[in-house]
């Protein structure tokens, strides 16, 4: 198997931990009630703020993860993968494994960079896939 599609697979299990901490910590806050039901009613309170952080940072993640997917696809079907691609796919993985407890703990500037170095590393592969 490729590098870039292994590293797509463990992106695609950093969503689901990134997404299973949000909903740990959100179940503990939200009422079980409102929780189990089918949410026709807005969220009976606000979250705290390091859960909005964390449900933010899982949103960011699955909406990089979408162009990261494309790019791989990209690369790989077009036989294009190269020591660039492979080292692009691993600097977006690590980029976005720093990038969620950076954000969850608030710390600004880093986030961003961290952010667009993933975002670099995705623009990277879908050129080479092009090239």
């Amino acid at each position: 198997m490729a590098l870039e599609l292994q590293i797509l697979a463990l992106a695609g299990l950093l969503a689901v931990a990134q997404l299973a901490a949000f909903a740990v910590l959100a179940n503990l806050e939200l009422p079980q009630s409102w929780l189990v039901g089918p949410r026709d009613e807005a969220m009976p309170r606000a979250l705290s703020p390091l859960c909005a952080r964390m449900q933010r940072a899982f949103n960011n993640h699955v909406e990089g993860l979408v162009l990261f997917a494309v790019a791989v696809v990209a690369v790989v079907a077009g036989q294009k993968s190269s020591p660039v691609t492979e080292g692009a796919a691993v600097t977006y993985l690590v980029a976005r494994i720093a990038y969620a407890p950076v954000y969850w703990a608030g710390v600004p500037w880093v986030r961003s960079a961290l952010w667009a170095l993933g975002m670099a590393a995705t623009v990277v592969m879908l050129i080479a896939a092009l090239g």
